[in-house]
């Protein structure tokens, strides 16, 4: 029965895997783009053939700028160009938000910029970064003007070569020499083109000042030099300190005061050295900005309100409104800077150029970079629309005087494309005329109007549009995740009627209670209710409503059924007495093993309950809005802006908690095994170490890397590892499997000693997970994370007990469920929401020295999903409190096991089945809603984590369960072996 349980199991599990990779390939876009290089051909009006990809230039650099400047018939702006990209800066940090300027400590942190700004030598624009917002995705779509795909989130901690059309290798083929310092990610994405570089890596958060000095110790002679024409600066200083300390970090003035002092000298050097031959535009630009907590990578304001900040000759003016709210899209960097510079914009640009940039020029080189932007956009069409056709909107006959456009995209777009031409082609017979009139100037107006509204309409639908996955493969997907769900649930009900057949032999009365129960039902109702929200993105967006809700109105429920239950029991004194004896004498609860009286455990189960219930309270005060309502007020925000010594007292009251809850643990054992000692100073060791982490390491000081802090949280590591492979491998071991006063050759009877010592080694292990678990939580959370993670640890001790005193009042899958939901509870009452800038990177860095793609990743895995875990290890805990007590038969020692592992193995897999079978579903409903990349897609990227951390969840429950009764059997043989040959001797 075992055997085939576990097997049906893999297959259910493995048809799941198959059914989410499947889907995965087919519905996460890959953005369709152009093979090759633009060249001379993007200065040529584009025909309906078909797209030929660009060969590489046969001329030499020089000969190659030149031709691309005659045929552009622009004059090219700018000879050199100083790109300063400044990560994680919030647009609104500079030009301020809604028409108003940023706030006096923003001001004051800026001012050489902001004397630029009010003095009308620059301009800056909110450039919308596109979702996911993260580094390498970003300086992608700066530099080629595309957006790439959704899944550019997990490939920028494992940069590849980037191989598409790109203003670098644009300038390269022109013979520029490009400078690059900074974050190492330019040098991964562009690996040969750099004349100089010095790299830093972009991963290491905790490092503030190291990252931006290594940038800046160049400065001067980079400067001076005049050996390049392209320099790149990539300042991450200010994104690390948004890591750690978020927006109101105390690092934050003095980063900005840092940055504004590079521009100073930037552009003082600029213009010592400025003359016709050499005019240097600098460019700061940000890749992304940051939450009120300093992550990034959703889809907020916050997140994509990025800055574009242009500072050259071409952009100063007389009079200027600074803080006016210029909107425009990161990707518009792309072309803008293709025309100023002379080179032809890359092949699968969907931006459109900035017109204030190109003041200098006059109206029908304006109007010649506007037709050349149109031309590019026209080709990235045609590709994507073979039924579009240039030629057709060109040679179509328009009177102009329809005001509505009609709903087709291709029509829609060929009457503004129509328009900008003529406008175009009369506005020149009107230049070449020389005659000047208020007509020729509306043409003007009219042309750029027309071109601007096609660019912005064909950029919008061009952002929007990926490769096609046929849908039945998304549907097969689906399908064999629904068999698998469907397997899964049909492996629990044979399960359920095996239990119902041994359990009607034995006449158990309880058991034989058919009825549902009113908690029960509320799961079922509870489960419905979840799904359906799926399929709002306001609910998916604040989730942990949903789940506050649920927890706390089933333990509720429970506390409703305990009442009721002690109200029967004073009205039936006899039975009460008599159910307290059997409990006594068959359970293997270590409360009971102190002899509680009814009474005291009556009072024992009313306040586990409430613990539970007012620790989901708190839990829920903590962090009161996910996505949308983040502004509310709550605890943590409170926490944030008192001092930094309540947190940390905080952490250390948090800390004591947990070892000596342990300490509590291990003593109920009633055992001074050197196993059982040995744990105990580990433990108190490893306390110890993270309250020294603790008090020494300085959130918001200028250190860059304190070796202390990694060294101590190394060490912690190394013992914490060590203890828990120890107790997995030694527990079963240590405790005896018979009692010495039971009849060794009894093969019938029960002997409660030889459950008892089952139980204890699963108790053992599971409570050392547990406790260790919290410890490295503790250490790795953010400090206003530590009162949490001690209330999740209370609930689930609190859970453990009440359910090993109240057997008879709720079943077990119940039970597991209720465990399951106290863990999605936490995971929200961390911090976390479904969107990616809740994810913390800054702790995935303690205790690495530098940076490792592979143990960071674990590390933030381990924050994130913190909470569920727990309760998985806590799964173990409460398997040791049911009865276990067929041992003394070597042959049903695989029933045992799965009595113990089967449910809490397969309920997990259900649930996590229903939730993923059911939001890939909704997923692929939602494939044209507005909100899929921003909320929907984000979600199912967690819920893809989810299911991995359930896996992992069920195979330590499962390997503990096995490996603790295989050694169980094995000594219970042999214990049987030795007695018979006694014997017979």
């Amino acid at each position: 029965m075992g055997a085939a349980v576990a097997g049906w199991t893999v297959a259910a599990v493995l048809l799941q895997v198959a059914g989410l990779s499947l889907f995965l390939y087919g519905f996460f876009p890959v953005k369709p783009t152009l093979p090759g290089f633009s060249g001379a051909e993007s200065y040529r009006a584009p025909s309906c053939g078909p797209v030929v990809g660009g060969e590489g230039p046969a001329l030499p650099p020089d000969q190659l700028r030149s031709l691309y400047r005659e045929l552009s018939e622009v004059p090219h702006v700018y000879d050199r160009l100083v790109l300063m990209v400044i990560d994680g800066l919030p647009a609104e940090f500079v030009l301020g938000r809604g028409g108003k300027p940023p706030a006096k400590e923003m001001m004051e942190s800026m001012p050489y910029t902001q004397s630029l700004l009010a003095g009308c030598r620059a301009v800056g624009y909110h450039a919308k970064a596109a979702p996911p917002t993260v580094t390498m995705p970003r300086l992608k779509a700066m530099v080629s003007g595309a957006i790439g795909g959704f899944l550019d989130v997990a490939l920028n901690f494992n940069t590849q070569a980037f191989l598409d059309d790109n203003l670098l290798d644009q300038l390269h083929t022109i013979g520029y020499k490009l400078v690059m310092l900074g974050d190492e990610t330019w040098i991964k994405l562009f690996p040969t083109l750099f004349y100089r570089q010095d790299g830093v890596s972009s991963f290491y958060v905790k490092d503030t000042v190291e990252v931006d000095f290594n940038v800046s110790r160049h400065l001067e002679s980079e400067l001076a030099a005049k050996d390049w024409d392209a320099l790149i600066l990539h300042y991450l200083g200010l994104d690390h300190v948004g890591h750690i300390g978020g927006r109101q970090s105390n690092l934050m003035t003095p980063k900005l005061k840092e940055m504004d002092d590079v521009i100073r000298r930037i552009h003082a050097a600029v213009k010592s050295s400025q003359d016709s031959s050499h005019r240097t535009l600098l460019v700061v630009v940000s890749d992304h900005g940051m939450t009120e907590v300093g992550n990034h990578g959703g889809s907020s304001y916050e997140e994509t309100d990025s800055l574009a900040l242009f500072i050259g000759h071409s952009v100063e003016s007389s009079y200027c409104s600074p803080y006016e709210q210029k909107e425009a899209l990161q990707v518009d960097l792309a072309p803008t800077l293709a025309l100023l510079f002379g080179i032809p914009i890359p092949k699968n640009n969907i931006g459109v150029l900035l017109p204030e940039l190109f003041n200098s020029l006059t109206d029908d080189q304006k109007l010649r970079t506007l037709e050349l932007n149109s031309w590019q956009i026209l080709r990235l069409l045609e590709e994507q629309r073979p039924a579009f056709c240039s030629e057709d909107c060109v040679d179509s006959k328009d009177d102009f005087g329809v005001d509505m456009l009609p709903g087709s995209i291709e029509e829609k777009l060929c009457r503004l494309l129509s328009k900008a031409f003529a406008s175009h082609r009369s506005s020149l017979l009107h230049r070449d005329s020389d005659f000047r009139s208020v007509e020729a100037a509306g043409l003007f107006g009219t042309a750029v109007d027309s071109y601007s509204g096609f660019l912005r309409h064909a950029s919008e639908w061009l952002s929007h549009r990926a490769t096609d996955k046929p849908l039945y493969l998304l549907v097969s997907a689906i399908s064999l995740m629904i068999i698998s769900c469907f397997s899964l649930a049909g492996i629990i009900s044979c399960i359920f009627k095996g239990k119902s057949q041994i359990k009607a032999e034995h006449h158990s009365e309880l058991d034989l209670d058919k009825h549902w129960h009113l908690d029960e039902v509320f799961i079922l109702m509870g489960i419905l209710i979840y799904v359906a929200s799926l399929g709002s993105s306001s609910f998916v967006e604040e989730e942990q409503y949903i789940w506050h809700f649920l927890t706390s109105t089933l333990y509720l429920i429970f506390l409703m059924k305990t009442v009721q239950s002690m109200l029967k029991e004073t009205n039936s004194t006899v039975v009460h007495r008599s159910e307290a004896n059997m409990f006594r004498r068959n359970s293997s609860s270590y409360l009971a093993s102190y002899k509680l009286t009814p009474g005291q455990q009556d009072g024992c189960k009313l306040y586990t309950v409430l613990i539970v219930l007012v620790a989901g309270r708190i839990l829920r005060a903590w962090y009161q809005g996910g996505i949308n309502w983040v502004h509310f007020p709550d605890i943590s925000k409170i926490l944030t802006q008192s001092d930094s010594s309540i947190v940390k007292s905080l952490q250390s009251i948090s800390v004591l908690a947990v070892v000596v809850l342990y300490s509590v643990s291990l003593m109920l054992l009633r055992t001074r095994r050197i196993l059982i000692i040995g744990l105990w100073l580990s433990h108190l060791s490893c306390g110890l170490l993270v309250m020294l982490h603790i008090w020494k390491s300085q959130v918001d000081t200028s250190t860059p890397i304190n070796h202390s802090t990694t060294s101590i949280a190394q060490i912690f590591y190394v013992i914490a590892s060590i203890s828990v492979t120890c107790t997995f491998l030694l527990s079963p071991w240590i405790f005896p499997t018979h009692s010495k006063e039971a009849e060794p050759t009894s093969s019938s009877g029960s002997n409660p000693e030889k459950a008892h010592g089952l139980n204890h080694s699963v108790f053992l292990t599971g409570v050392t997970y547990t406790m260790f678990w919290c410890l490295l939580q503790l250490l790795l959370q953010q400090p206003i994370n530590a009162i949490p993670v001690l209330l999740i640890l209370l609930q689930i001790i609190s859970s453990v007990i009440y359910f090993s005193l109240e057997k008879s009042l709720h079943r077990q899958w119940v039970q597991v469920v209720a465990m399951q939901f106290l863990g999605m509870t936490g995971h929200f009452g961390l911090g976390n929401t479904n969107s990616l800038a809740s994810i913390d990177v800054a702790g995935a860095f303690i205790g690495i020295s530098s940076y490792s793609t592979v143990l960071s990743g674990v590390l933030m895995f381990i924050i994130t999903y913190g909470s569920p875990l727990l309760l998985y290890l806590g799964m173990v805990v409460h398997m040791s409190v049911k009865d276990s007590t067929d041992i003394s038969t070597p042959q049903k020692w695989s029933s045992i096991l799965n009595r113990m592992i089967a449910l809490p193995c397969l309920l997990a897999l259900l649930i996590n089945s229903i939730a993923l079978t059911s939001y890939t579903i909704v997923l692929l409903l939602m494939r044209n809603h507005l909100f899929v990349w921003s909320v929907f897609s984000p979600k199912y990227l967690y819920v893809c984590a989810a299911t991995v951390c359930t896996y992992a969840g069920v195979l330590i429950i499962a390997m503990t369960g096995a490996y603790t009764c295989a050694v169980f059997s094995f000594r219970t043989r042999n214990y049987r072996d030795k007695s018979v040959d006694q014997i017979d001797g």
